[in-house]
């Protein structure tokens, strides 16, 4: 994939022709209170995967409250701010919950907490379109992404730098070190020892932009992503959209090493999807495929949302060797007089798994079935509420996953205090 090794440096220089961004973001500021804002989302969540073959199934129903407050910058050429976030989990009901931090891990996960609260804070400044942070952040890059899927975000603790000094370019650099997960309190549950990352993205054009990013997560791998999205315009409301994400992994340390005993070392992952959308209606297919010494890896310091690929459900289908497919629609039922109303269904099939790495035998396969329903009420005493019911039907004979019934249930409130 020799195409794929740009390098964001080139990209800057190609940039250098366009118009740098409209104007300077510090110049405007209104100041420290003036630009604040503070929210607080409210987020029940009920949980419940139902494991076939005598495998412990896990279910949980939880509150959830997400405080967030960011202030604006101070005046001057240097403009100077905090941004602070508060969470806490309450469960409601469930037993066995990986949503809330286990009280004594000797016990084979039997007695989970009733509930978990967090908070951090980070300092920042700004220069122009330029923004440094430090402290604890919620983070959304392709190769270190916050986890944001149950019940409370992950955080992680650390630098991040974010330039926009060209208009559609972006550049990233950070450095971590805490990784604090899902479920849990701790700071750093995930004992990150470091993670640097740099990177960025570039809109060339209206419908075209690219991306490529570099980390290295100390004692664990290094990682390169890049994509490429291109939308192609058909008719006033058709369009055709080509997705490209690619992951390549090196330097893993050898504690990844499977039931085989072989060793491991590097790992390529890609995604490909096309989109044709019409009017109210989408059609996706998508083609992914694993090569290298190991499956995918992520959430290894690097947070449990850095795998920005197409056939990514309950099932990622990132397995050593797994080649996977699907077939997908989606359905606005704006266009039938219903805003805020929204239907997701999609089939995924994977092959090729190398079921020896995970102590099996031969070829693995696994197939899903998922669906997703979600509504926003558009007005009235409950305007902005989300209601969403998210469903997968996993099968599998792949010996380092289960057969799996998932059922995850939403009701998310944004309230705008401030």
């Amino acid at each position: 994939m020799k195409v794929m090794k740009w390098s964001v440096i080139a990209m800057a220089v190609a940039a250098g022709t366009s118009q740098l961004a409209f104007a300077s973001a510090q110049s405007e500021s209104k100041g420290f209170v003036d630009d604040a804002s503070l929210d607080l989302l409210l987020r029940n969540t009920y949980w419940n995967r139902d494991h076939n073959d005598g495998n412990r199934d896990v279910e949980a129903w939880a509150q959830g409250f997400i405080l967030t407050f960011e202030s604006g910058f101070t005046q001057g050429p240097v403009g100077f701010g905090v941004d602070a976030f508060g969470l806490l989990g309450v469960k409601l009901d469930g037993g066995r919950s990986d949503m809330f931090p286990d009280r004594d891990p000797r016990d084979d996960h039997e007695d989970w907490a009733d509930d978990l609260s967090q908070a951090g804070a980070a300092i920042k400044a700004r220069f122009s379109n330029t923004v440094i942070k430090y402290g604890n952040q919620f983070v959304n890059l392709p190769v270190i992404a916050s986890d944001d899927s149950r019940l409370l975000p992950e955080s992680f603790t650390g630098t991040l730098l974010t330039s926009s000094e060209i208009e559609g370019l972006e550049l990233n650099a950070g450095h971590f070190t805490a990784d604090s997960p899902m479920g849990s309190p701790a700071r750093d549950d995930n004992q990150l020892k470091s993670l640097s990352v740099f990177g960025g993205s570039y809109a060339w054009t209206d419908n075209l932009s690219t991306s490529l990013y570099f980390s290295d997560v100390e004692d664990t791998y290094d990682k390169k992503y890049a994509n490429i999205n291109y939308v192609m315009p058909l008719a006033e409301d058709q369009s055709l959209t080509f997705d490209f994400n690619y992951y390549k992994t090196d330097d893993i340390d050898q504690r990844f090493v499977g039931k085989d005993g072989a060793a491991v070392d590097d790992n390529t992952f890609w995604s490909l999807s096309a989109k044709y959308a019409v009017g109210a209606h989408a059609f996706i297919i998508a083609h992914q495929r694993v090569s290298g010494d190991t499956g995918y890896l992520y959430d290894n310091g690097d947070g449990g949302g850095s795998i920005w690929v197409a056939n990514s459900f309950l099932s990622d289908f990132n397995f050593k060797d797994e080649r996977s497919w699907q077939a997908s629609y989606e359905l606005d039922f704006s266009g039938y007089g219903v805003p805020g109303l929204a239907w997701k269904t999609a089939y995924l099939r994977g092959d090729n798994i190398d079921a020896a790495h995970y102590g099996g035998e031969g070829e693995a396969t696994e197939r899903e079935i998922f669906n997703q329903v979600s509504y926003t009420f558009q007005n009235g005493a409950a305007k902005d509420l989300t209601l969403r019911a998210r469903n997968s039907i996993l099968r599998t004979n792949n010996p380092a996953w289960f057969d799996t019934n998932e059922w995850r249930l939403y009701a998310i409130y944004p309230l705008n205090i401030l």
